[in-house]
């Protein structure tokens, strides 16, 4: 089986580094082959490992690339995909790869979702579904862009996310286990007005990625990044050291 590592830069948010970065984390947190594909609209400063792809085309116009929601994001589910076949895993670029990655390809389910409801890293509530890091095979779920494709304003109009819009049209919908993508802000991230003094907690070493969902995104917490990096009435503010750490290790400074 091919496998793919998949994720997605466009407008100017994410830096280059922030490719770079998540490719050296998945090459050092993933054994055996796989293709590591980025869809850009702007290639320049990425690391001549990664294959560079466009994002496959769903008929937004460059307005609608960023309006509420990832709409761009539906070209994951286009059905012929640039001709690829495989199992793919997507990964957002603000996550965080720790370890353990084979085993998100090991889980055969048809689709596999973040749980980013109520009840991420809490328990005992409903889910929902979050595509920070989704696996599935690549054109099997060719659906969900044609429809969006044939009736975009309605779907845009309807829904107030891609996630949302997808998961109407997702016929299994399965969850990676508890505990293996914990979210900074509900997991490790300090309560209020103890995070202005206490940095936040390191990841357990049974997560395997940590996602940064919102603000702050994982380039905040390095050096040159804003003071209290937080939103109000968080403060969570200066150098988070295993983030620097981390984006050190995975050459975020080289170049």
């Amino acid at each position: 089986m091919q496998r793919f590592v998949i994720c997605m830069k466009y407008g100017r948010v994410y830096p280059p580094a922030c490719v770079n970065v998540l490719f050296n984390a998945v090459k050092s947190s993933l054994a055996g082959d796989f293709r590591f594909i980025c869809l850009t609209d702007d290639g320049v400063g990425i690391d001549p490992e990664v294959e560079i792809f466009p994002i496959p085309e769903v008929g937004l116009t460059s307005a609608e690339w960023f309006i509420g929601g990832v709409w761009p994001k539906i070209g994951l589910f286009d059905a012929h995909f640039h001709g690829l076949k495989g199992r793919a895993l997507f990964i957002d670029l603000d996550m965080v790869i720790l370890r353990g990655l084979d085993a998100f390809f090991e889980i055969e389910e048809p689709f596999v979702g973040l749980n980013a409801g109520p009840g991420w890293g809490r328990g005992g509530f409903p889910t929902e579904y979050g595509s920070a890091v989704i696996s599935y095979e690549l054109g099997s779920l060719g659906h969900i862009a044609e429809q969006f494709r044939q009736n975009k304003r309605k779907i845009i109009q309807s829904f107030r996310t891609e996630q949302a819009y997808s998961a109407t049209l997702i016929p299994a919908m399965h969850y990676w286990p508890e505990g293996w993508v914990l979210s900074f802000k509900r997991s490790l991230r300090r309560p209020m007005l103890a995070d202005l003094i206490i940095p936040p907690k390191s990841p357990p070493e049974t997560a395997r990625m940590v996602a940064f969902h919102g603000k702050p995104r994982p380039q905040d917490l390095l050096p040159g990044g804003p003071l209290f990096w937080d939103r109000f009435p968080h403060l969570g503010c200066g150098v988070v050291p295993w983030m620097k750490a981390y984006w050190e290790r995975n050459g975020g400074y080289n170049g």
